[in-house]
């Protein structure tokens, strides 16, 4: 995969596709994470490049459809005082008249051009020839085959990654391929559905797997426990028997139920006092659990173990992420859910590598090339 290493931007107009994609309410940022880990790309683009342009999606505007509540302004005003360059916002595609307003802008909401999700060939050579260089830093959009995201990267005369991307890749790939074991995987959510592919993959790879929240009840299901009302997926109850098949996948023996998800009281109980009624909203590690983590020399984390949101249901998710911040293992995470938990309970700089993609993160895990990176020659 090309990176900035490889790629002279003295003199050049470099134009930096990011992941901006953050929370705005009232016209403020209320989240302002994806653009710090953008700067030290920004910064280093800036220090050698003549301009600056940079793109991003915000929100879900209908595409090629303008609204004002997914402009690009609010994050534009944002960098403008944190890298103290005047910046200004061009919702056309034409090279010959960029950088005339200011040294650094920005395009307007790419999705609100036509063609950017179905990756337009004609809008990808477009973004692609709108600067010298065509410098992709935005992770958390890799596994989307779009105009953006794959077809500029092609079409651009010159293209490359950015730093985050590059740290990804290489923190991610890391934990795939140079794997020093014991190596513990923590797998929660909702749908079984969702991760399969990736628990499939950590089979052949990992120690063992933790599993929790809707996961965990559909593999306590195929290991014949009563799980009463819980969330599952019959559907994938033949592959997780296969899966349990492997002895991998590490069960608790006890959970915390409820009568709803938004009740202020749950009950502890042991997996063989479940009743009909019950349902499973958060589960208890036990000691083997807790012996595996702490013994572990790697520890990848996606999912939270319960609907951690609710305060009854948090202590599963609670004490996994204070075990882990305790840990001197080589420990990675990523998933949104997964980063809102670490954020309530501890700390990301208690992990060595918190990931910014929830989809790019997935996939990549899965085993699968991210059609970014294929892109970039990775």
């Amino acid at each position: 995969m090309r990176t900035l290493k490889d790629i002279d931007l003295r003199n050049k107009r470099a134009v930096l596709r990011l992941d901006l994609n953050v929370p705005i309410q009232d016209n403020k940022i209320s989240d302002d994470s994806r653009i710090i880990a953008s700067l030290p790309t920004i910064h280093r683009v800036l220090k050698d490049a003549k301009n600056l342009l940079i793109i991003s999606h915000l929100g879900r505007p209908e595409e090629g459809v303008i609204q004002k509540e997914f402009s690009m302004k609010p994050i534009a005003d944002y960098l403008e005082r944190v890298i103290d360059e005047k910046i200004t916002i061009i919702d056309y595609l034409d090279s010959t008249g960029l950088f005339r307003a200011s040294k650094v802008q920005i395009l307007e909401n790419i999705r609100f051009f036509k063609g950017e999700k179905e990756n337009c060939e004609q809008l990808g050579k477009s973004l692609g020839e709108l600067g010298d260089v065509y410098i992709f830093d935005a992770f958390g959009t890799a596994h989307r085959k779009q105009a953006s995201t794959y077809s500029a990267i092609k079409h651009a005369s010159q293209s490359c990654a950015g730093l985050l991307m590059e740290k990804e890749i290489t923190m991610l790939s890391e934990i795939l391929n140079e794997i020093n074991h014991p190596f513990t995987a923590i797998i929660g959510g909702a749908k079984i559905s969702t991760k399969i592919n990736l628990i499939s993959n950590l089979a052949n790879k990992a120690s063992c797997i933790v599993v929790g929240g809707g996961i965990a009840n559909t593999f306590l299901k195929a290991a014949g426990f009563e799980i009463g009302e819980s969330l599952f997926e019959k559907d994938f109850i033949q592959v997780a028997e296969k899966l349990l098949e492997t002895g991998k996948i590490h069960l608790p023996n006890q959970v915390y139920v409820g009568s709803h998800i938004n009740t202020d009281k749950s009950i502890l109980k042991d997996l063989d006092e479940l009743e009909p009624t019950d349902r499973i909203f958060d589960l208890k590690l036990n000691n083997k659990i807790i012996s595996n983590l702490k013994e572990s020399k790697t520890i990848l984390w996606n999912g939270p173990l319960g609907v951690f949101e609710n305060k009854v249901f948090e202590k599963g998710t609670q004490e996994l992420a204070k075990i882990i911040s305790n840990s001197k293992a080589f420990s990675v995470a990523g998933g949104g859910e997964t980063l809102a938990a670490i954020n309530k309970f501890i700390s990301k700089d208690e992990l060595s590598y918190c990931s910014s993609g929830g989809g790019s993160f997935l996939e990549f895990m899965e085993g699968k090339t991210l059609p970014s990176v294929e892109a970039l020659g990775g």
